[in-house]
């Protein structure tokens, strides 16, 4: 998910050369998308700038480490700490201009640039099939695993308006929902 979203970026902003990632270390699959943004930064000729947040209390100085560094955009993780916290970030990035891409589409409903994520319906309705396979005697360890199949790409051409962006036409017409 991360290097997909950071392709859209990169696609949607190719000056953005510089992107801050922010993120959550106790989350479990940190480690895995920590490695995945990296490996797919270094593909897509960007630099990173990993700014880790501890506690609610974090955002204040990740917004000035991002600044600092020279962010010329920005992303974060998907994790609760970050949705519950999403206007903080939303305002930082208006503020500063910065082109950011999302992991839910909330984020872009709240002014958000945009976002790209399993499309949370279909994932609700996978669920609710291996609940009624459990409650008919299945084994939870017996099923298996599956990814998400949809993807939903979500644009908001007010905000990039707002920061002075325009959306190219190759990814306008690949978004899923543009909000105007």
């Amino acid at each position: 998910m991360q290097g997909k979203r950071l392709e859209l970026l990169k696609e949607t902003v190719p000056r953005a050369s510089r992107v801050a990632y922010f993120w959550y270390p106790q989350s479990l699959a940190e480690p895995l998308a920590l490695k995945e943004i990296q490996a797919s930064a270094r593909a897509l000729g960007l630099e990173t700038l990993s700014v880790e947040l501890q506690s609610h209390n974090d955002f204040t100085r990740a917004f000035q480490a991002a600044a600092k560094w020279g962010a010329l955009a920005l992303t974060v993780q998907s994790h609760p700490i970050f949705t519950d916290n999403r206007h903080r970030i939303l305002d930082f990035a208006a503020k500063k201009c910065l082109p950011a891409i999302y992991p839910w589409k909330e984020y872009v409903e709240d002014g958000g640039l945009m976002s790209y994520a399993p499309k949370l319906s279909d994932l609700f309705r996978r669920a609710a099939y291996y609940v009624d396979k459990i409650l008919k005697g299945a084994k939870p360890a017996d099923l298996p695993v599956e990814q998400p199949m949809k993807f939903e790409f979500v644009i908001n051409l007010k905000t990039a308006k707002q920061i002075g962006l325009t959306i190219p036409p190759n990814v306008l017409a690949r978004a899923d929902k543009v909000i105007k």
